[in-house]
Order: C-alpha cells, then sequence, then structure tokens
C-alpha cells in the first residue's frame, strides 16, 4: 500500500512539473510559412499603409489595408464557430499632435479577443503594426509596402490567430494590428487607454516589429537568432518601490523582464533550434516600438523581433543609390523564419493562457540566516508552486524547485544574500504563470 501510495504521489508530482506538452508542438508544426506569405504579400500589394493614406480605395491605402485585415480575422473567426470578437478600436489624432501629423486622422485598430473560459478578464496580446512608410515620415502617398516593417508582424498575428483558434483556453487571448507607430505609437497608445478604461487585466504583450529578414546589414545571416527586448522596471514605480530596491534588489527583475524570461524559458524547451537573445532594453538604442505604450501604462511589454536588421531595407525610398537597392519589398523577407517567429509567439501565447495567474504578493525573509524564506498569496486555479532562484549576475532562472500546494517555504541552506528568488503559480495542466520577484519582507 505505501508503495503504490508513494507511486501515486511520484505520478501527481511529475504531471504538476510536466515540461512538455504535446499540443505546444502541434500549434508549432500547424504555423504555416505560406500562409504567411500570402498575407505579407497581400499587405505589400496595398501601396502604401501609411497611416495618413488613403481609407476610401478598396486596393490601396490604409482603410483597404485594414478592412482586409478585419476580414480575415472574421473568417477565422467563423472557422472556429464564431471564438473570435473582432471589432475597431479608434482614437481621432489632431493635426499638429508631433511634426509627423500633418493632418487629422483616425486611428483605426484591429482587435480579434478569444475568451478564455475561467479567467476571461485576464488578457495576453499579440501585435502587429499595419502602417508602413517611406523615409519621410510625411509621405503618405508614395509606395511603402512596408514587407518586412510591418507586414510580416501583422502577418504573423494573423496566424497566430488561425492555429491557436482551434484551442480553448482558460485566459483571453487577444490579437492586434495597430495603427499609427510610425506617427508616434499612437495605435498602442489607445489600445492601452482602452484596456485601463475597460478594467482589462493585462498579462502581457509581445509586440511583433520585423519578423522576417535574416540578412543583417553587418553581413551576418541567420535564421535561429532572434531578439526579445524588455525594459527593467516599470517606468510607473513608485518611490517607495525605487528606494526598495536599492537595498534588496531587483534593477532587472520588473514585470516585463519576467515576460522575457518566460518567452526565453519556453522556446528553450520548445524549440530548442531557436537562439533567443535577451536584450536588457526598452528597444533598440535611442528608438520605439508598440509595447511602450503598455509599458508606460503600467503593463508588462516586450518586443520581439528578428536579431539582425538591415537598415537599406527599413523606412527608405524604394530607389537604387550607389549600387545599393533601397526599400522594405517583399524579396527581403525570409518567410520560413517569419513563421518560426510566428511560432514563438503562439507556444508562449498558448503556455500563459492555458496557466493560472501569477501570486499577486510574494514576500521573502531570511535576513541574516542560513535558509531563504517565502510567503505568497494563494492563486485560484493553481494545484502548486515553483520557487525559482539564480545567481544575482545571471540572466535567467537557473534553479527551481517545486513545493506542492503550501504558501509558505523554507529553502534550507540558500543563503538570501548571495541569490535572486522568485515564485510562480503552477496549474494541474503543468504550465506556469510568469515568476514573481518578491514584492514584500517579512522576518
Amino acid at each position: 500500500m505505501k508503495k503504490l501510495l508513494l507511486l501515486g504521489l511520484l505520478t501527481i508530482s511529475l504531471t504538476l512539473t510536466a515540461q512538455t506538452d504535446q499540443r505546444i508542438y502541434d500549434i508549432i508544426d500547424a504555423v504555416s510559412a505560406e500562409r504567411i506569405e500570402n498575407d505579407v504579400t497581400k499587405l505589400a500589394n496595398f501601396g502604401t499603409r501609411h497611416t495618413l493614406s488613403d481609407t476610401v480605395s478598396r486596393t490601396r491605402g490604409i482603410g483597404a489595408a485594414r478592412r482586409w485585415i478585419k476580414s480575415e480575422f472574421e473568417k477565422t473567426s467563423q472557422a472556429c464557430n464564431g471564438c473570435l470578437n473582432v471589432f475597431y478600436q479608434k482614437d481621432l489624432v489632431k493635426k499638429g499632435a508631433n511634426q509627423r501629423i500633418v493632418h487629422d486622422v483616425e486611428v483605426v485598430n484591429v482587435l480579434a479577443i478569444q475568451k478564455g473560459t475561467k479567467y476571461p478578464n485576464r488578457y495576453i496580446i499579440m501585435s502587429g503594426d499595419i502602417d508602413s512608410r517611406v523615409s519621410d515620415p510625411t509621405n503618405f502617398t508614395d509606395d511603402s509596402p512596408g514587407a518586412n516593417d510591418n507586414a510580416s508582424g501583422m502577418a504573423g498575428t494573423l496566424e497566430a490567430a488561425r492555429v491557436l483558434s482551434k484551442y480553448t483556453f482558460e485566459n483571453s487571448i487577444i490579437y492586434m494590428g495597430l495603427s499609427g507607430e510610425e506617427q508616434g505609437l499612437f495605435g498602442g497608445g489607445g489600445v492601452a487607454q482602452y484596456a485601463k478604461d475597460q478594467g482589462w487585466e493585462i498579462i502581457g504583450i509581445f509586440n511583433n516589429d520585423m519578423i522576417g529578414n535574416i540578412k543583417g546589414v553587418d553581413g551576418i545571416v541567420s535564421n535561429t537568432d532572434f531578439r526579445i527586448f524588455s525594459e527593467p522596471v516599470p517606468p510607473n514605480e513608485t518611490e517607495e518601490q525605487r528606494r526598495a530596491r536599492r537595498f534588496y534588489g531587483g534593477e532587472v527583475d520588473g514585470i516585463s523582464r519576467q515576460l522575457a524570461r518566460y518567452v526565453h524559458k519556453t522556446v528553450k524547451t520548445y524549440m530548442p533550434e531557436m537562439n533567443p537573445m535577451m536584450i536588457y532594453r526598452l528597444d533598440r538604442f535611442g528608438r520605439g516600438g508598440h509595447h511602450r505604450p503598455f509599458n508606460d501604462a503600467g503593463f508588462a511589454g516586450i518586443r520581439i523581433m528578428e536579431a539582425h536588421e538591415n537598415y537599406t531595407q527599413q523606412h527608405q525610398d524604394i530607389r537604387v543609390d550607389d549600387g545599393i537597392a533601397y526599400g522594405d519589398v517583399l524579396e527581403h523577407v525570409n518567410f520560413e523564419y517569419a513563421a518560426k517567429l510566428t511560432a514563438v509567439n503562439a507556444i508562449n501565447l498558448a503556455s500563459l493562457a492555458w496557466a493560472p495567474p501569477a501570486p499577486k504578493e510574494v514576500k521573502i525573509g531570511g535576513i541574516v540566516e542560513p535558509s531563504a524564506k517565502f510567503q505568497w498569496s494563494k492563486v485560484d486555479g493553481a494545484k502548486g508552486y515553483k520557487i525559482y532562484w539564480r545567481d544575482t549576475t545571471s540572466p535567467t532562472w537557473d534553479n527551481s524547485r517545486y513545493v506542492g500546494d503550501v504558501t509558505e517555504f523554507t529553502l534550507e541552506g540558500i543563503v538570501i544574500d548571495n541569490y535572486f528568488f522568485g515564485v510562480s503559480a503552477v496549474g494541474a495542466n503543468g504550465f506556469e504563470s510568469p515568476v514573481v520577484f518578491p514584492n514584500g519582507i517579512f522576518r
């Protein structure tokens, strides 16, 4: 009897801490490079998708592009018996809002929401940008195919919706096409405010901006490297939180950084052929993307993109100068690579959408003691919890211990001074929440 009991407990433990799930591999296999190529081609053939371009034509301009994107989401919804709520989210931006807004414009985003069954007000988001531009950001008439920047990210978002709509999740997923990125991140700002007004609980946003180029301007060619940009701490942290970091650490452990680590871990587990490069910066040096408005609003958000950019193919008039062909055209997009990065997004969307919420409170103790102590708030839907720790110089959570369905635990012999720690919630299906860095102290 004792042996049977031990075997049963071991089986439960292995189930709760399972490292892989066949559905994740199925999601990877379902992503189609051919469908992504078709979508990128369609978007590029609208001529220009500049935010201030034509909205009336059926074949040219951002109006035609966003109507087509909405129709594609609606086709996906029809195929899953109406599982997506597809709609426009709009904001009027007045002329002179910045130097790139040369006339009044309605910034229109396309949202497709796949509601969760247990936590419908918790959302994990994937976004791509609808708009494109040439060298002059105020030129809204010349051809600007924007094949890689950012038809690739938009096509990836459409494809992720097709693949994941075949599954049911506990949390909600939003697939999103954002406008106004090149004019000043207006689309993301509009949705971030809309989310706050609606009282949405945002798990995080994956901003996909340029996921199709493998040949860098530096001569490096790679179809496995990609970057994950994340800011270290939220910009809206309080002065009290800032002071606490000085004494307790956490300079690189904000909510966006934990989201980046989550993606890194999932990819290393399910797509070991890929090389996720965590970049400890909000975005490229001095540049921006559509995750930033969500960060500004206090939400977790990261940018997923190619590792090796070619600047002759971004924000350029189509031309040939000194033998160099400038312009963001179809021939520069590697669709197999875009499919890989789409799969990176899809498996992380699914993992988070199948996972329980993260603990809201995680307290740590053990000052001048030989062991680290933890207390955390109970999570509805969690079957257990994991304590993570790492060297203070390590970028990833390298050690973990599953501790079962308890809300306090002591790591014997682990000195609090020498590591950073965190706690995640684990569901009965084995999927985990993001790790929560301690936000309280006890003695």
